[in-house]
């Protein structure tokens, strides 16, 4: 494993965001969803996530997870990547998202 400088890892905005609204990414070349992520004082940003297996659409508003705030935008498919939400892959090379146990502000940083 590399090792960073704490310095390193204070540059990464993590944040904690609710979902607001997700849709199936019709486009998308794997199965996806359409997010659209609360992070508070940032504002609602869209994501790309491939967490179909274990989430439907219709569940996920109201969820809070876990992003990277400042990458670049990506391009995926037809929308525009603003944030990167987060999960962990388990043996099958399905994603469980990362998120909090208690509700926090939206917008909120990791420390």
């Amino acid at each position: 494993m590399q090792t960073i400088q704490f310095s390193d890892f204070q540059k990464v905005e993590i944040r904690i965001g609710t979902i607001v609204s997700a849709e199936i990414f019709k486009e998308a070349k794997k199965p996806a969803y359409k997010l659209q992520v609360d992070l508070g004082k940032l504002g609602i940003k869209k994501s790309s996530a491939q967490i179909t297996e274990y989430y439907k659409a219709e569940d996920l508003p109201g969820k809070q997870v876990i992003c990277i705030c400042n990458f670049p935008p990506k391009q995926i498919a037809n929308i525009m990547s603003e944030v990167l939400v987060t999960g962990f892959h388990d043996e099958n090379g399905h994603v469980s998202l990362a998120t909090t146990d208690l509700k926090v502000p939206d917008g909120t940083k990791l420390s």
